[in-house]
């Protein structure tokens, strides 16, 4: 939400595969009048990241650690542009040395730099286009993650 806010000229696409996140997130689109700016898509991100309509078509991917470096990475990859960025929220003792350089670069990213002001953020850069096998089927970036 603070994104949205702070640049007003950017289209957002606000995804989770949680019914009770994307009402949420539905609901403050209306009350912000931002439906112009903003789409919110119910799904995981192992299944859209395989559809047409959203691989290879993100600048900037925002996601919180929502699980191992590995099961993010290989999440957001999928939709991000080469030279695109990941950024995800790292906790704060964070020093970025979660991030395996060699299981990075099976999904065309590269570790770009770390962020630790108030806040501590991981930032990858998507240097080649993400290989089409990945990601895997809804689950197996959890349950056998890549690094």
């Amino acid at each position: 939400m603070a994104l949205f806010l702070e640049w007003p000229e950017t289209e957002f696409v606000w995804l989770d595969a949680a019914e009770r996140s994307t009402e949420f997130l539905g609901m403050a689109v209306e009350r912000l009048n931002a439906a112009d700016r903003v789409q919110v898509i119910r799904g995981r991100a192992e299944d859209l990241g395989r559809s047409p309509t959203f691989r290879s078509h993100f600048d900037v991917v925002v996601a919180r650690s929502f699980g191992l470096p590995s099961m993010t990475a290989e999440c957001a990859a999928p939709f991000l542009v080469p030279g695109g960025y990941l950024v995800v929220s790292e906790p704060p003792s964070g020093a970025g040395d979660r991030w395996d350089r060699d299981g990075l670069a099976l999904l065309g990213l590269e570790v770009a730099g770390h962020v630790s002001e108030g806040a501590s953020y991981e930032v990858l850069r998507q240097v080649a286009a993400c290989p089409e096998r990945f990601p895997r089927r809804s689950g197996r970036p959890a349950k056998r993650p890549l690094f």
